[in-house]
Parts: C-alpha cells; sequence; structure tokens
C-alpha cells in the first residue's frame, strides 16, 4: 500500500500529465467529494468559542502542524489562552474526545496530536467528532484552533486560513490524478490565503489566484540529540522519517550543511515498534528525524544511541499576524 501510495505521491508532484486511467476517475472522485461537503455546509454548529481554521487543499505536506504551533504562540503573546482541536490521526483511542495528557502515548492520541501537545504548552484536544471536541474545549480556554478544518465545514469559524505549499499544487489535478482536495476556486472561501515553505524552498512563490498571499516559512534551528547521550553533533545522518512528502525533509537536512548517509520512508502516520527500531539502528549509527516522528520513536530508543531531531522554527511576514488579528476583532 505504501508503494502504490509513493507511486501516486510522485506523479502529483511532477510537471507532467497523470495516467489517462486516473483522470478517467478524477471527475466521479470530485463529484463524491463536492456533495460531501455541500452536506457539511447545510449543517453548520457554532463552537463554544471563537475558532480559527487551519486547513489546506493539496493532501498532505503544507506545514499546518507547524503553522498552528506558530499561530497558537502568536495568540498566547495577545494574551489569549488557544486550544487546539484536531482529528487526532494515526491514533488508537476511539471516536471519543480526549484531552491529551502528557502520559498518553502517540499510539493512542495520534502522533501530530502529541507532537502539538509537547510543543505547543496549550490544552490539546484530539477527536474524531471535532463537534463533540469542540465542546469539551470550553472549559479550557478562550479561543479555539481546528487544524486541518477547510474541509470540516460543520463548524462555524471566524478565521479559515488555507496553506498551500511553496511549490504550488503539483500537477493541479484533484485526488486520485493530483493532489488537489477541492478545485483552486475553492480558495474563494478563504479568509486569509498562506504560502508556506520549507527552509530549504528558496524560489519565488507563482500566485494561484487574484487573492492576497501571505508568506511563512519553516527555519530550522540545528540537530539536537533527544536521548541526551552526550554525543558531539554529526556531520552525517540517515534520515528516517514517517510523514507525507519526507523529500521536504531531507532536503532541509541538506540545507543545514549535513551530508546524507541514507534515508528511509515510513507510511505518513506510521506507527513505529521495537522491530522498526531495530531494523533502523541496524543501518545507522546517527539517525535523523522530525518532531512528529519523535514521539514514537522517543519511548521505543535505547538511552545509548543518540537520535537526533531537526528542530525548526516557524517565521512569517509581520503583516500576516495583523491580518489575523482583524478577523479577532
Amino acid at each position: 500500500m505504501f508503494n502504490i501510495h509513493s507511486w501516486l505521491e510522485n506523479i502529483w508532484w511532477q510537471p507532467s500529465t497523470p495516467p489517462l486511467w486516473l483522470r478517467g476517475i478524477e471527475p466521479m472522485y470530485s463529484a463524491i467529494s463536492q456533495a460531501h461537503l455541500k452536506r457539511r455546509a447545510a449543517n453548520i454548529t457554532s463552537p463554544p468559542l471563537p475558532m480559527i481554521s487551519i486547513g489546506n487543499i493539496t493532501a498532505g505536506g503544507s506545514g499546518k502542524t507547524p503553522f498552528v504551533l506558530w499561530l497558537a504562540e502568536q495568540l498566547k503573546e495577545q494574551g489569549y489562552a488557544p486550544v487546539i482541536l484536531c482529528r487526532g490521526d494515526g491514533g488508537s483511542g476511539g471516536t471519543s474526545p480526549q484531552h491529551i495528557q502528557s502520559t498518553d502515548s502517540a499510539a493512542m492520541v495520534g502522533d501530530e496530536a502529541k507532537m502539538l501537545a509537547n510543543l505547543s504548552d496549550c490544552p490539546v484536544i484530539a477527536a474524531a467528532d471535532r463537534i463533540a471536541g469542540s465542546q469539551m474545549a470550553k472549559t479550557l480556554g478562550n479561543i479555539l484552533i481546528l487544524d486541518d478544518g477547510f474541509q470540516y465545514r460543520h463548524l462555524e469559524r471566524c478565521c479559515d486560513i488555507v496553506l498551500i505549499p511553496a511549490e504550488g499544487v503539483g500537477n493541479g489535478h484533484g485526488i486520485p490524478a493530483g493532489p488537489l482536495r477541492e478545485p483552486i476556486s475553492s480558495l474563494t472561501r478563504a479568509d486569509i490565503i498562506v504560502r508556506s515553505a520549507s527552509a530549504s524552498h528558496t524560489e519565488p512563490c507563482q500566485a494561484l489566484s487574484d487573492q492576497s498571499e501571505w508568506q511563512w516559512r519553516t527555519e530550522t534551528v540545528g540537530l539536537t540529540d533527544i536521548i541526551h547521550t552526550g554525543a558531539s553533533k554529526p556531520d552525517s545522518v540517515f534520515a528516517i522519517t514517517a510523514i507525507a512528502r519526507p523529500q521536504r525533509f531531507f532536503d532541509d537536512l541538506k540545507a543545514q550543511g549535513l551530508n546524507l548517509a541514507g534515508t528511509k520512508s515510513y507510511p505518513d502516520h506510521h506507527p513505529f515498534n521495537q522491530a522498526d527500531v531495530t531494523n533502523i539502528l541496524s543501518q545507522a549509527d546517527q539517525v535523523a528525524i522530525t518532531a512528529k516522528d519523535a514521539v514514537k520513536l522517543a519511548p521505543l530508543w535505547p538511552n545509548d544511541r543518540p537520535l537526533w531531531l531537526l528542530q525548526q522554527q516557524g517565521k512569517a511576514e509581520t503583516t500576516l499576524w495583523h491580518a489575523i488579528q482583524a478577523y479577532l476583532k
């Protein structure tokens, strides 16, 4: 299944025309998706807190999770008490909303939810039913951030932010022929469009619509050993990750001046186990990972082997935060 997904992603992000049979399925998927979105839009519920939605129109790899962390920090600096609501992808905790605690595992609540809870210092709720999750949030803060919410139209929002990768929308086709979840024309629903770039991306972005676009990027801070073995920082690493569009991570490592001794990609949200760790350690001494991988790998990692996390932080043009504030007023 992973090989098929990797093959599809390679097609999605190439400028060439996808195979005819994929283009033949595209209209059927689009019709079903649009009907589903219209049903959601016909039954909108007001959450108990003002809500900012962070979403995208492409499948995976647009930088939503680090953007949520950046936005939560901006809100806290202005005196807000944000609560983050996410779906809990990759978790096995069921459909009931869960207010994530420090003792919860990524396997239970999902890797992205656990990472957000570890890094944001905000209450984080994982809920497949995000309407129920929003109700849990009302006693935990005074503003809600919905992660991956552009297509989740059940919940009313005061600001709808859509992230588009700096690379654009791939081949411009809809799923399964391309990465688009919705047509580009759907951007008219967005209040704010943000072009998100990784640290290694340096090319200018080409506008996709007549709407204004703001620039935001992740910047690499450096490597840190999350096992605290005292090892010296390496010049060469073996890159392991289970994220969408892993090439961005590999490119960011190279942009830090690191040599890649090898790379290995697992499916997005892959639930690492001890056998995976044994296999990884048999291939490399110096392993580099992302924050999303760290919440799953660190509990399984031996205490005498370093595990290098590529630390990142978000940076935006000043006017982006001003634009968001206007909707909060």
